[in-house]
């Protein structure tokens, strides 16, 4: 019994191979068009559509070729095979352009960076599949087995090309090509022998490359400094390789030396370039090489399509298969010609123009003015600038399940979509201005050592406060983890916010603690590790239960907030219900009790919550590893990505430990002379 009617078999095997590369084409568009756009959004709907389009390509791609392979004559009769099949056999070419994939998108994750090797694998058997493809259609009785040739060139420069950038992008070759010359310092034992060691009292010695008069920003023109800081160092971060602390003097003047919205500009644009070399082909294309490549595929499909439009006869060939052929090299000319348009409105192009000599001022001004105009142009937004805003009481309230049964759906892991329904976005313009200052701040302490710096995740506003204010508030900070003082001070924020809630600190402290815990429930990875995930659930199921027996009293937000406050919290939850269950709830409220009690101004307590939030925010940003960090710059970027590398360029990093010789004498360690 057939399950398909002979009709439907037929017209299937009719389309089968023409359908597949239509849609290998249709994914090839969808993928330059919109892969560049999560860079800079976070809309979970471009998230779903780049993942099933580059997983997808490949799969159509390599199918397509496999049916081009059975195409042809069974008994290797070349005089006698289908003009049509011909024709079909050259689209094997386009095939391989299509694997090679768009310059917009080379890998979707980093993993797919360290996958290199297998995809050198399928460029070699997928190359030999489609030379095996024009082998067997070769014939002399129409041009096209040699018009196949400049489209195996391109296609071939494609494919290669991705490889490559995989290749380059693998954590390990990126960090081995940014290993220096191995360095074996001066000769000790001739130098000693001509007693030719530095003058320790002047500090005589090594002097620093670092103009300290130089200024690399100028009137907005912060694109150079990125780029500088991009190559310098920010590469060598995400390497986990040691800078200089002339590294940090050049990064830390810079940024001293821009104001809040300059410095993340700076930031931002150092972080695209970051995207731009892990994900797509920018390590090839904004090169010479690459450009050379660029050229000689550009003029091999254009070389095609002139031929093909003047070689072929139509009349030979299926009208499908004909307007499916002219169809493909539209397609990759259309593709190559968006490629060289965002060449040209690039960062890239601007940091090349500025290198260039000072007469190509005018011209670099004019693209500069060109790239932020344009509509499709990116660059001026290099990312979401937009924060995840979660919100516990929130949700717990908005869930109907019963709390002893499930766990509110915001927190269930296993439900991705479910997650978003409780998530909104907050500008962060509002806190750039905070964020640097605390963080200048910080690095003017000169008492304190910048790496011990990094150790404080609030008790540094607390302790500045005063002993009895730190008496009374650092319990939630210092004695316990970090997830648990995350969600303690996020709720107490929310519950201590109906207070004077319009003013410009209370905005900042409670846009902080929700993005805090977002990161906790939603990026938990970027943090340090704890039990967050079981805090979490067991604060939610309390809070369900207590708002659920006062269903009838609890009319909104404000009023479940009220009646947590008239819980008397005199003893400690821990005494009372033991410490199974991790729920901060309780002592969420009594942490508010604390903060009413503290004798200060409204505003100075605010002001006060704020710096312990962005507190909070650089310890965990200085406590995340690099390579999670490149991971979230693909789904719009995150806060906490811009402040760390903020914090490396204001040296508080571990990543800065070379000793230099022209230290200050104080600094540097002084020389023994040992007995014989």
């Amino acid at each position: 019994m057939e399950i398909f009617p002979e009709s439907v078999r037929k017209l299937w095997d009719e389309w089968e191979l023409r359908s597949m590369v239509l849609v290998s084409l249709f994914l090839q568009i969808v993928l330059t068009i919109f892969s560049n756009s999560r860079k800079f959004t976070v809309a979970i709907w471009i998230r779903i559509l780049i993942w099933s389009a580059y997983l997808s390509a490949d799969w159509v791609a390599t199918v397509s070729l496999g049916t081009l392979s059975q195409l042809g004559d069974s008994e290797g009769k070349h005089d006698d095979m289908d003009p049509n099949h011909t024709l079909m056999a050259f689209w094997a070419p386009f095939l391989l352009l299509h694997l090679g994939g768009p310059g917009t998108i080379t890998a979707y994750s980093l993993e797919d960076n360290e996958l290199w090797l297998r995809h050198l694998l399928g460029l070699v058997v997928q190359v030999g599949v489609a030379f095996y493809v024009f082998l067997r259609s070769w014939t002399s009785r129409t041009p096209l087995s040699f018009l196949s040739i400049p489209m195996f060139v391109a296609g071939i420069i494609k494919y290669g090309e991705r490889t490559w950038v995989l290749r380059s992008a693998s954590k390990q070759h990126f960090g081995d090509a940014l290993l220096p010359v191995p360095d074996p310092g001066p000769d000790y034992a001739e130098m000693v022998k001509k007693n030719e060691l530095y003058n320790v009292e002047t500090g005589l010695g090594l002097k620093s490359s670092i103009d300290d008069g130089t200024k690399l920003i100028f009137g907005g023109k912060y694109m150079n400094a990125a780029y500088s800081l991009f190559m310098e160092q920010l590469r060598h971060l995400y390497a986990d390789l040691i800078l200089s602390l002339d590294d940090q003097r050049k990064s830390e003047r810079i940024i001293r030396s821009a104001s809040s919205e300059e410095a993340f500009k700076v930031v931002e644009a150092e972080l695209s370039f970051l995207y731009d070399v892990l994900y797509t082909k920018a390590v090839v294309v904004y090169s010479p090489l690459g450009i050379l490549l660029r050229t000689v595929s550009f003029l091999s499909i254009i070389s095609t399509l002139v031929a093909f439009s003047f070689f072929i006869e139509r009349h030979e060939f299926s009208n499908v298969d004909i307007n499916i052929t002219y169809a493909l090299l539209s397609g990759a000319i259309f593709l190559e010609i968006y490629a060289i348009v965002k060449l040209i409105l690039s960062d890239w192009s601007i940091v090349w123009l500025c290198s260039s000599k000072r007469k190509y001022t005018l011209l670099t001004d004019w693209i500069h003015g060109a790239i932020t105009s344009f509509p499709s142009s990116t660059s001026g937004k290099r990312w979401s600038r937009s924060m995840a805003q979660n919100n516990l009481i929130d949700s717990c309230l908005r869930d109907k399940t019963k709390f002893d049964h499930e766990v509110n759906s915001f927190f269930d892991k296993n439900n991705f979509l479910e997650r978003y329904r409780y998530m909104t976005w907050e500008k962060v313009d509002d806190m750039k201005e905070p964020i640097l200052s605390f963080l200048l701040e910080m690095t003017n302490d000169a008492r304190r050592d910048r790496k011990e710096l990094l150790k404080h995740r609030g008790d540094y506003v607390i302790t500045k406060k005063g002993n009895s204010i730190s008496g009374k508030l650092s319990w939630s900070i210092v004695g316990v983890e970090f997830d648990h003082s995350i969600l303690l001070w996020h709720i107490a924020t929310d519950l201590f916010s109906h207070i004077n809630p319009k003013s410009e600190n209370a905005k900042i402290s409670k846009c902080l603690s929700e993005y805090m815990l977002y990161l906790l429930v939603m990026c938990p990875f970027m943090l340090p590790k704890g039990i967050g995930k079981f805090r979490i659930r067991d604060t939610c199921s309390e809070a369900k239960r207590f708002f659920q027996k006062r269903s009838l009293s609890v009319s909104d937000r404000k009023e479940a907030c009220r009646l947590l406050l008239e819980v008397e919290t005199k003893i400690e939850p821990i005494f009372v219900k033991g410490d199974k269950s991790k729920s901060v709830l309780f002592e969420a409220c009594r942490l508010v009790r604390k903060l009413k009690s503290v004798e200060m101004e409204l505003e100075e307590k605010w002001e006060m919550i704020s710096r312990v939030w962005v507190e909070m925010l650089c310890y965990a940003a200085s406590h995340c590893g690099w390579a999670q960090h490149a991971q979230q710059l693909r789904r719009g970027g995150e806060l906490l990505t811009h402040v760390c590398l903020l914090m490396s360029h204001l040296g508080l990093s571990d990543q800065f430990q070379i000793f230099q010789i022209d230290e200050p004498p104080d600094r540097r360690p002084q020389p023994t002379i040992s007995p014989d």
